[in-house]
């Protein structure tokens, strides 16, 4: 296989991004357990994109492989998601156990997140036609030269056990499990950088 094409995901095309990462989350069980009926999922995740991860499309930090097999949105330092945003709309659309559990699983979540500056890497995800080509590998490998260059952390939590050992392989170590009444365990999981 050639070298995969990483691009910086245009304003324009923004949607393609939001469209990829949604096929790449509709087995992910986090996901599912938020929205565990198909036509609710396809109707809200994308919004969840937006408000999680959107704002990696004003810092140039969202990132597409080979003609969107993939996506990933990367927060630089001292960049948020929306959390009130994210908040309202999980709340308002989410599944009875997300409702009864989500806000103790983001809390968790919040505890884990490094109090020093680091990317924060929200969403990830290559179209499920494409994965297991490298596309997710080659989408990390890229964020992580600057994140080595600039001696800067990088932060995630795994919503899915099953990608854990790509993210080890580059170089992230799993800080714990997080994990409330229902909801499937989410992993935090840290990197620092290397010299």
């Amino acid at each position: 296989m050639a070298t995969p094409t990483i691009k910086t995901v245009a304003a324009s095309d923004e949607a393609r991004a939001v469209a990829v990462v949604t096929l790449a989350f509709s087995t992910d069980p986090a996901a599912r357990w938020t929205w565990p009926d198909a036509k609710q999922f396809l109707a809200h995740f994308p919004s969840v994109v937006k408000a999680f991860g959107g704002k990696a499309f004003d810092h140039e930090s969202a990132h597409c492989v080979d003609g969107f097999a993939g996506a990933a949105l990367w927060l630089p330092p001292g960049v948020r998601p929306d959390e009130d945003a994210l908040s309202t709309l999980l709340q308002r659309t989410g599944s009875a156990a997300f409702r009864k559990d989500g806000a103790a699983v983001f809390d968790q979540m919040g505890r884990h997140h490094p109090s020093e500056p680091h990317w924060y890497l929200p969403i990830i995800g290559v179209d499920p036609v494409h994965q297991g080509k490298g596309y997710g590998g080659a989408l990390m490998k890229h964020a992580l030269i600057a994140c080595d260059r600039d001696h800067t952390l990088a932060y995630l939590e795994s919503s899915n056990p099953k990608n854990i050992p790509l993210y080890e392989r580059h170089g992230f170590k799993l800080m714990g499990t997080i994990q409330v009444g229902s909801s499937p365990q989410i992993f935090p999981m840290l990197r620092t950088p290397r010299r």
